[in-house]
């Protein structure tokens, strides 16, 4: 089930399904120990002598206040007669979980109602060993294990205290847990459980007939019980409801930090754009790693999930976030990256948010020979995208720590890394992590991170390094249209096999193929890069009345349909994205930007109501797969969006010159 509403600041990340259940906690890393392991925690009502646990049963409207992190959820339930407007949000400073619920009857009718919130942890990512117990001095229920502790709390603006609870045992001997005790509408008051343990706690409401009234309930997330105690006063002391608004606040201030002018674009791609800004942000840990996805579910599939920070994706949304203008973000990952190059000059598969190894398929051995398990597009893009970051806000002092161990030596291993007679980079796996040769995204991509470490050697006055650099970028783009053009299809081909003779080619056409021009290897004109393109958007458009381009033909991850003459793959935001790039990289005249324009407004026409963006959607119902949200999909978005804008802004600026 894809995620919806993710709301986050850096430490905190907390994850909504589509049926408005609470699914996926992680603290204190942004992707790593899902506090949850995205079992379910329910949020129920009891009115009347009735009970009702939110889902299908109610009509929903999911999205967030404009402009924030901050829900705005609208719950309607004609069956008990109530209407429920909920806010959620992560304090953007405090480690600390809000929800502000508003219910209003609309029966005309004074009611007693009664708020149900069932918590499933599973601390340290599992359930043995946990404890929770209601806490007299606090009046709270405390779950803990090792240094991982949650508090809850709740109530309205007079006290800060629980009016009901219990905790009990789950997963074991046939116990469902103490979300069934709510469902009277009664809990039983059991105070402490351990080992498999989940809990429930209410809050009770007085509303007025045809009138409203709010509660508010917080978790606060620390490493002791005397930082959960600490938080729990401080939400008490300034009021949940303020915290609230600060954090509504912040999150306005630091999504228009930059002032842009949107010139023609639509509301709803302007709305996307900052929304997507902030849905990266909710992705990003603290300490720099900039995750893929953090969806729990996708691990029904693969038994993995996209919680890594893998070089290229953050890469790719460090670019996009430098192009917004966010500076800060682009000095955390680098930082991160610093620290994982190996001392060799290349970086492994993905990585763990505290900076450890992440899991990997790549085999270090191939047909009995050592070989790398790399994908190298990776470690040429972290350069590619630290020069555009030095380009823009010329920030020396940052980068001087970063040049030996990070700039040079990460040039000198692709200058090393190739083959010996064609010049190309040695064979590598490719970005989708299916395939190993040699492919044409890579060798895009290596010639945009040498040309970055030319570009640094220059400034930093090592003129025979920079010519080093020169020549190897220089000699490969040479292999490339060499050995990767195909003269007989009038493109290139998306893979190269090395031979004792040379290479054979994989003429799959591929989306990926778009990195023929996107890092600098050729201009966006040169008719080899038209002709590709051209193929790319002929064959891989996806033809039902949902649209968008697949990633290949035959694509068969998530696979919807086997028609692939119509659907070669389902449609997915980033390959749809980089067709829109190709538009706006290659437009003359005002009318070439309108193609951009209507991708940019497709993208906004498939995203959830909330603005999430999953990584592909069906073919047919256009309803999300895999996982969601997608951070690269966010990040291309944001990406085209400047540089449309910029685009548009040069042809403008042309124009008004010719006429004058």
């Amino acid at each position: 089930m894809p995620r919806d509403l993710p709301v986050g600041n850096g430490t905190v990340l907390v994850n909504f399904d589509s049926d408005y259940n609470l699914r996926d906690i992680y603290f204190p890393f942004v992707g790593k120990e899902n506090q949850t392991v995205g079992h379910v925690n329910r949020f129920g009502v009891w009115v009347d002598g009735q009970f009702s646990w939110v889902g299908s049963d109610w009509k929903m409207q999911r999205k967030y206040v404009a402009e924030t992190l901050v829900t705005d959820v609208l719950l309607t339930n004609d069956k008990l007669g109530l209407e429920l407007t909920v806010h959620d949000a992560v304090e953007f400073f405090l480690y600390v979980f809000l929800r502000q619920v508003t219910v209003r009857d609309l029966r005309g009718e004074d009611r007693k109602v009664r708020l149900f919130f069932h918590h499933d942890f599973h601390i340290y990512e599992n359930e043995v060993g946990d404890t929770a117990f209601y806490d007299p001095r606090t009046q709270s229920v405390i779950h803990y294990k090792g240094s991982r502790y949650f508090l809850i709390n709740g109530g309205d603006d007079n006290k800060s205290a629980l009016d009901q609870w219990a905790v009990g045992q789950k997963e074991m001997q046939g116990a469902e847990g103490t979300w069934r005790d709510a469902e009277d509408g009664t809990l039983s008051g059991n105070a402490i459980a351990q080992g498999s343990v989940d809990s429930t706690v209410g809050l009770n409401l007085d509303v007025p007939a045809s009138g409203s009234t709010s509660v508010h309930y917080w978790i606060c997330f620390g490493f002791a019980y005397e930082k959960v105690v600490k938080l729990n006063r401080i939400v008490s002391e300034r009021s949940p409801g303020k915290l609230l608004q600060r954090t509504e606040n912040y999150w306005k201030l630091w999504v228009n930090k930059e002032q842009l002018d949107f010139q023609d674009l639509p509301d709803k791609v302007v709305n996307l754009y900052k929304q997507s800004l902030l849905i990266i942000r909710t992705q990003i840990d603290d300490h720099g790693a900039i995750i893929a996805a953090n969806d729990q579910d996708i691990a029904q599939f693969a038994r993995d999930t996209y919680s890594y920070m893998w070089p290229r994706d953050g890469s790719l949304v460090t670019y996009a976030l430098v192009k917004a203008g966010y500076r800060e973000v682009g000095h955390a990952f680098f930082k991160f990256c610093l620290d994982l190059i190996g001392e060799d000059g290349y970086f492994l598969h993905k990585y763990n948010p505290d900076k450890t190894l992440a899991s990997s398929w790549h085999p270090w051995v191939r047909d009995g020979k050592s070989d790398l398990p790399i994908q190298e597009d990776e470690t040429a893009l972290v350069l590619w995208v630290l020069w555009e970051y030095f380009a823009k806000f010329r920030d020396v002092e940052f980068i001087r720590p970063l040049y030996r161990r990070l700039i040079s030596n990460a040039g000198d291993f692709m200058v090393q890394h190739r083959d010996p007679e064609t010049h190309l980079p040695l064979p590598s796996y490719d970005l989708w992590e299916e395939r190993h040769g040699v492919h044409l995204f890579t060798v895009g991509a290596v010639v945009g991170g040498l040309q970055a470490a030319a570009n640094f050697a220059h400034a930093f006055g090592e003129f025979e390094q920079e010519q080093t650099y020169q020549v190897a970028l220089n000699e490969i783009k040479a292999g490339m249209t060499k050995y990767l053009w195909n003269g007989k299809a009038k493109r290139f081909c998306r893979m190269a096999t090395r031979t004792s003779t040379g290479y054979d080619l994989d003429m799959t056409l591929d989306a990926s193929m778009y990195g023929v021009f996107a890092f600098g290897a050729l201009p966006v004109d040169d008719p080899m890069v038209t002709q590709t393109l051209t193929a790319i958007r002929e064959r891989l458009w996806v033809k039902t009345s949902v649209g968008g381009l697949a990633r290949y033909e035959n694509d068969y991850y998530q696979q919807v349909s086997k028609d692939i003459e119509n659907v070669p793959g389902n449609p997915w935001f980033v390959c749809t994205l980089w067709l829109a790039q190709y538009y706006i990289a290659a437009a003359k005249t005002l009318a070439d930007l309108d193609r951009a324009l209507e991708l940019l407004v497709w993208v906004s026409d498939h995203a959830l109501p909330s603005g999430v963006l999953a990584e592909q959607v069906d073919p047919y119902c256009d309803a999300p797969l895999s996982v969601s949200p997608l951070t690269w999909s966010h990040a291309s978005f944001v990406m085209c969006v400047v540089e449309y804008l910029e685009m548009r802004t040069r042809l403008l600026d042309k124009h008004s010159a010719r006429d004058k």
